[in-house]
């Protein structure tokens, strides 16, 4: 499975889609495109990231542009994971 794969189901569990991230792809914004991202599922959705990825996100990680698009994500976690 590729990464924008493995986000998108990431996202669609962690945020309650029932299925709509599958539609998504890399340019879909995320904050403020879906609602669904409140500040506790950023949490949620940090702490699915790290076990599902087997990555460490520290606080200075996270931005709004790593939350702006479903790439910027996908570039996020490869970034973390070294690829």
């Amino acid at each position: 499975m590729s990464t924008l794969e493995h986000i998108k189901a990431l996202l669609d569990s962690a945020l309650g889609l029932n299925g709509r991230a599958q539609h998504f792809d890399r340019s879909t914004p995320l904050l403020g495109g879906v609602p669904e991202l409140d500040s506790m599922a950023v949490v949620s959705l940090i702490n699915e990231m790290e076990e599902q990825f087997d990555i460490v996100i520290d606080d200075d990680d996270v931005s709004a542009e790593t939350f702006e698009t479903v790439g910027a994500l996908v570039d996020f976690v490869e970034h973390k994971n070294g690829a």
